[in-house]
């Protein structure tokens, strides 16, 4: 039997992680062994030490468990905080209309985009429909489209609601290619941190980028070629912005992309193509620049903000928390080989 692929958060529990834990206790005789379940935080790892959790998956007061390795029998780590599978659907939908591509299609509940090939978001087939964790994927239709488009087979897997699309990977790994885990994380519009102003810069956000924001955006480290780069402008189904700082002599040193778009009657701000100038970086720009945006979302209607950052960016993470953003759930892409 071929071994299935790492599932989400397949790294070691560390202190801080919300688990789901599995353990033996032992009785007056063999048989008498059962086992209970705990979810909860790490306290320590060498034993294994849990604090029970509170309601809604928060940090509790509870009185602390401590677990000897024999007595593991499953262990997995949780996302930060109690997430509902429509809450996870909401913030994908939000997503999709903010990446639309240039051509799209859906099948039982799947969305399938195509556009400049490059980038996952906007070339991949996600699966968006209420029910599409309980449904077959439809492989044939999403096969169909993306070979009309000369693309490859490309699945958005979000963890819960993607399981149907895993299952499809595992039964035949060797012919996916699976990409990094990617963190979303977000955050209520209700508290937005006040930046401090750098010195002699100007923010400003505008409808329609200019060649000096494209020409600093990279994606993943790489420069992007013209019609991916296109497709960063391209009009969606909502509200777009394209922030940056500039010098007094024009020039732009720091750029993001926001759109606004909608998912089951809620508003969402999506925060991404950070990027800051070599010469301008350890400067706070960084932050500073996601406070701002998160204003302006604000002032143009949205009251929930996303991100996604790939999970093995430290830096990344580390700077979202400061700006407010916890983890909401992961996803991975997988394409097929072709």
């Amino acid at each position: 039997m071929t071994p299935s692929l790492p599932r989400f958060r397949s790294q070691e529990p560390k202190i801080g992680d919300r688990i789901v834990l599995r353990r033996r206790i032992p009785g007056a005789t063999p048989e008498a062994v059962h086992w209970t379940d705990v979810i909860g935080h790490v306290l320590g790892v060498d034993p294994l030490v849990v604090r029970p959790q509170s309601i809604g998956g928060m940090p509790s007061e509870a009185a602390e468990i401590t677990v000897s390795a024999e007595q593991i029998e499953v262990i997995k780590i949780l996302s930060p905080r109690t997430i509902r599978n429509s809450d996870i659907r909401a913030v994908e939908v939000a997503t999709a209309k903010a990446f639309p591509g240039l051509v799209h299609e859906w099948s039982n509940g799947w969305l399938m985009r195509a556009g400049d090939g490059i980038t996952e978001r906007s070339n991949s087939a996600s699966p968006l429909g209420p029910s599409v964790g309980f449904e077959s994927v439809p492989m044939a239709d999403i096969a169909r489209f993306y070979a009309e488009h000369n693309l490859p087979m490309r699945l958005h897997i979000p963890e819960r609601i993607g399981r149907p699309a895993q299952k499809v990977v595992d039964a035949a790994p060797q012919e996916w290619i699976m990409g990094p885990e990617i963190v979303v994380m977000t955050k209520s519009l209700e508290a937005i941190p006040q930046p401090e102003m750098p010195a002699d810069l100007e923010f400003s956000v505008d409808a329609q980028p200019d060649a000096d924001w494209l020409n600093m955006y990279h994606f993943r480290g790489q420069a992007l070629p013209p019609e991916a780069l296109e497709l960063l402008r391209t009009q969606i189904e909502g509200q777009m912005g394209f922030g940056r700082f500039t010098t007094p002599a024009g020039e732009t040193v720091a750029i993001t992309r926001a759109t606004i778009t909608a998912a089951e009657e809620r508003h969402f701000l999506g925060y991404s193509a950070v990027e800051v100038a070599p010469a301008f970086r350890r400067r706070g720009l960084g932050t500073a620049l996601g406070a701002l945006i998160q204003q302006w979302g604000a002032e143009m209607g949205a009251t929930e903000a996303y991100l996604q950052v790939v999970a093995h960016n430290e830096a990344g993470i580390g700077l979202y928390h400061k700006l407010g953003f916890t983890e909401h759930h992961r996803h991975r892409y997988a394409e097929h080989r072709r």
